[in-house]
C-alpha cells in the first residue's frame, strides 16, 4: 500500500510586509489573480503521484489565522484531509514543523505558504534521495538560503542569508523528505544545540544536520517562482498569473459598456459599467465598478469604485474608492478591508 504523503503548510507569519491587509485577514487568504494565493498554493499539489492519498497540515497564526483558515478550507476544500497547529510563538520554521510530529510520518513535503512556483511533483513517485530542495538561480542570493552542492551534485550544506553572491542557487520554499521521522530528529538536534538566526529555527540548518548524519539531499530546479510575500510581489504575480492562464477577457468582454484590455479576470458576479479595465486587473466577487479607469491592480471581493483612475494598486475587500478620476494621473493606492478613500 502506498504510504500518504504529508503536506505541511506553515502560514503562521505576522505578514508584516501585507500590511494594511494582514490586520484583518491571514496572507494566504489575499486575492491574486482571481484566487486566494492559498487557492494558488493548493493547486500546484494535483501534480503529486497520488493527490488523493495525501494529507495537509496547516501551521497556523494565533487569532487571524486560526478564526479564518479552518473554516476557509472546509467551504472551499471539503473532502481534503486537513489537521490544524497553532503556532503561538514565532521561533522559525523548524519550530513550527516541530509542533506537527503527531500528524507526521513518512513521506512529506513542507511548502511555504508565500511560495508559488511551476513544477510537476510527479517525480517523486521514484524518487530514491532522502531530501529534495526546489531551488533558483537568482542575481542576488543574499537574503536567501542557498544550498552548495558537491562535486558529485548532492547538497553538502544550506546556508542561511549568505554574504557572497557566488553561489545563487536559492532554495525557494519546498521541500521533500523521505521521512518525517528523519528530519524531525535533525530538528530536535538543532534546537538541543541552539542553531538559530536572529532567534529564529530555519529549516535549512535542520537540513544540514541530516546531511552530517548521512541523509542524501538533492536539489530540484525551477525556472518560475511567484512570491506574494510583499505587495509588489504580489503585483508581479498577479501580472505572471492573469499572462498564463488566469485571464477570463473574452468572458469580460462581453459587457457592453466596458473595454478591456487583456489580460483580466473580472469575477461573473462583479457589476462593471462604463469603465476601462486592464490590462493586468484582477477585479473579485460582487465588486462594484462604475465610471472608472483600472490597471495593473488587484480589487478584492464586495468592494465599489466609482469616478475613479486606479494603476498599480491593491484595494482590500468590502472598501469604497470614490473620486479619485479628477487628477492628471491615476492613483495608486494600497488600502486593507473596509477602508474607504474618497474625494467630494
Amino acid at each position: 500500500m502506498t504510504k500518504t504523503m504529508k503536506i505541511v503548510i506553515p502560514m503562521a507569519g505576522w505578514g508584516t510586509r501585507m500590511r494594511p491587509h494582514t490586520w484583518s485577514k491571514p496572507k494566504p487568504l489575499v486575492s491574486v489573480a482571481g484566487k486566494t494565493s492559498l487557492e494558488h498554493l493548493l493547486d500546484m499539489f494535483k501534480t503529486l503521484p497520488d493527490p488523493e492519498n495525501t494529507e495537509y497540515v496547516f501551521i497556523l497564526g494565533p487569532y487571524l489565522g486560526e478564526m479564518q483558515i479552518p473554516p476557509f478550507i472546509k467551504e472551499h476544500y471539503p473532502d481534503l484531509k486537513a489537521h490544524f497547529v497553532v503556532q503561538h510563538e514565532m521561533k522559525g520554521q523548524s519550530h513550527a514543523l516541530s509542533l506537527a510530529r503527531e500528524y507526521l510520518t513518512g513521506p512529506m513535503i513542507m511548502c511555504f505558504s508565500d511560495t508559488l512556483m511551476e513544477t510537476d511533483f510527479s517525480f517523486l513517485a521514484n524518487e530514491e534521495s532522502d531530501g529534495v530542495a526546489w531551488v533558483m538561480p537568482v542575481d542576488d542570493p543574499r537574503r536567501f538560503g542557498v544550498a552548495e552542492e558537491g562535486a558529485d551534485g548532492w547538497v553538502t550544506r544550506f546556508i542561511e542569508k549568505p554574504q557572497s553572491v557566488d553561489n545563487n542557487l536559492v532554495v525557494v520554499g519546498c521541500y521533500y523528505f523521505k521521512s518525517a521521522e528523519q528530519v524531525l530528529a535533525a530538528i530536535d538536534d538543532q534546537m538541543e544545540r541552539g542553531v538559530m538566526l536572529k532567534n529564529e529555527y530555519f529549516m535549512t540548518d535542520a537540513i544540514s544536520i541530516m546531511i552530517e548524519r548521512g541523509a542524501k539531499v538533492r536539489t530540484n530546479k525551477i525556472s518560475t517562482w511567484l512570491d506574494t510575500g510583499t505587495i509588489e510581489a504580489t503585483l508581479d504575480t498577479n501580472r505572471i498569473l492573469l499572462d498564463r492562464g488566469a485571464d477570463n477577457s473574452s468572458e469580460a468582454a462581453t459587457r457592453l459598456t466596458v473595454k478591456i484590455v487583456p489580460p483580466v479576470f473580472i469575477h461573473p458576479t462583479a457589476k462593471v459599467d462604463a469603465a476601462v479595465i486592464g490590462p493586468y486587473v484582477s477585479i473579485g466577487a460582487n465588486c462594484e465598478i462604475n465610471a472608472a479607469v483600472i490597471s495593473d491592480s488587484i480589487i478584492e471581493e464586495g468592494t465599489q469604485i466609482n469616478r475613479t483612475a486606479l494603476k498599480h494598486s491593491l484595494i482590500g475587500r468590502n472598501c469604497r474608492v470614490e473620486g479619485q478620476a479628477n487628477k492628471e494621473e491615476a492613483s495608486s493606492l494600497n488600502i486593507g478591508d473596509n477602508s474607504s478613500v474618497i474625494n467630494p
